[in-house]
């Protein structure tokens, strides 16, 4: 899998991937903290609301950001991102009311929006073996699994030596050096654009593709199923953890490194078992494994919200490593997916949608899990159940044939 770090283009690239991403988790534990600061008790639904606008800017301005810069130089493109999101870092630490905060948020989410999709989408031009393709996504999972361990750890060892309003230039060194890293990368020759239609048209693009093609289809389905995990996982744990079994802190990151322990095991071995049984069968094996530990969580939260339900929590465990093994296999080899249904021209805007349609997945999920779990865990977990089994197979009855290639740009708009 580290055979292709050997690829000086993809060691630079990955390599700011992860310096931004490591950036970003410190901005997590920051942003919290300067809630707390300016709202005190009240900072939980500053944050709410701050992840809710986060999910909107994924969903409502990617695509729109998409169409407007898509015939722009990729490189000119991801370090403008950086940038902005450098200069909202710096700013952060000089807030002093909430509106500030959900305003750079706004700004914020919505350079990331721009970077993440155009970052996604040159990988498979700088891999264009699908092997060594397979490989790069592998690393990419494990660095977002790695950066979810690392970055409260390091955050934590760093508070304990400096003021958390020195985290956000941790946040803008890491936004920085991603910059530098790609300005230095020799991107390769990029085929001329075709750009027909209207904004609104090239908005849409993305999203009407996703809709006629059947391969992605099956990937959006996928998506809610991924969404209906996750969500359980990280809407629900702290409950589970400080209020059903009344435990300290520490087996809140128990469970969520049993969550991200179950995702890393996948991303290793994906090259090769994608090599064995293809990206459907592994995909809906993880649809599978995801949807029987959420049937498994049912039970187990019965269990420990009964009276003698302690003994419950050793059963959350591997429950919570079979839903982060079963979204890995779902995630991982997802891209493979977009990168056969594209070209040149619709590269952009098929990564753009993915990316947008998939958070959207969340923004249906993680209210329930939160607005349902509220009055119930066991429904919730149940709700969520349903959800991911009714994905599976619809995703399983969508998609049979092992290619599909969407048309161009020009011929989808003759056909719209």
């Amino acid at each position: 899998m580290l055979s292709v770090l050997r690829e000086s283009r993809y060691r630079n690239l990955f390599t700011a991937q992860v310096v931004a991403l490591l950036g970003t988790g410190l901005l997590t534990v920051a942003l919290g903290l300067l809630a707390y600061d300016i709202a005190g008790a009240d900072a939980g639904a500053v944050l709410g609301t701050a992840l809710t606008i986060k999910m909107v800017a994924y969903v409502g301005v990617a695509p729109v950001i998409a169409a407007l810069v898509n015939r722009l130089p990729r490189k000119a493109v991801l370090i403008g991102a950086d940038v902005i999101r450098l200069a909202v870092a710096i700013s952060l630490p000089f807030l002093t009311d909430i509106w500030q905060i959900y305003l750079l948020v706004f700004i914020l989410q919505s350079a990331s929006a721009t970077f993440t999709p155009a970052f996604q989408s040159l990988i498979p031009v700088v891999l264009p073996n699908e092997r060594d393709y397979t490989k790069a996504l592998s690393l990419s999972r494990l660095a977002y699994d790695l950066e979810a361990l690392v970055s409260p750890l390091l955050a934590a060892a760093l508070l304990s030596v400096i003021e958390f309003n020195l985290l956000f230039v941790g946040t803008a060194v890491g936004f920085a050096l991603s910059a530098v890293l790609v300005l230095v990368t020799p991107f390769p020759s990029r085929t001329p654009v075709t750009t027909t239609g209207s904004v609104w048209h090239r908005t849409t693009l993305g999203a009407r593709i996703f809709a006629r093609t059947p391969s992605l289809r099956f990937l959006m389905a996928m998506n809610l199923v991924v969404g209906a995990g996750t969500a359980l996982v990280l809407v629900n744990t702290v409950v589970y953890a400080r209020d059903v079994f009344q435990f300290d802190n520490s087996s809140l990151g128990f469970a969520l490194a049993c969550y991200g322990a179950g995702s890393l095991l996948v991303a290793i071995n994906v090259p090769r078992l994608v090599e064995r049984i293809g990206d459907r069968r592994l995909m809906l094996t993880g649809a599978t494994v995801s949807s029987l530990a959420l049937i498994g969580a049912v039970g187990m939260t019965a269990w420990a919200t009964s009276a003698a339900g302690g003994g419950a929590w050793w059963l959350l465990l591997p429950l919570w490593l079979f839903i982060g093994a079963g979204n890995s296999m779902i995630s991982t080899p997802s891209a493979r997916l977009l990168a056969r249904a594209s070209d040149d021209n619709t590269r952009n805007y098929i990564y753009t949608a993915q990316f947008s349609l998939s958070h959207a997945c969340f923004l249906i999920t993680y209210p329930l899990a939160g607005w349902i779990g509220a009055a119930s865990l066991t429904v919730a977990a149940a709700v969520l159940a349903v959800i991911a089994i009714v994905a599976g197979l619809i995703a399983s009855r969508g998609w049979r044939s092992p290619t599909n290639t969407p048309k161009s740009i020009e011929q989808e708009k003759m056909a719209s």
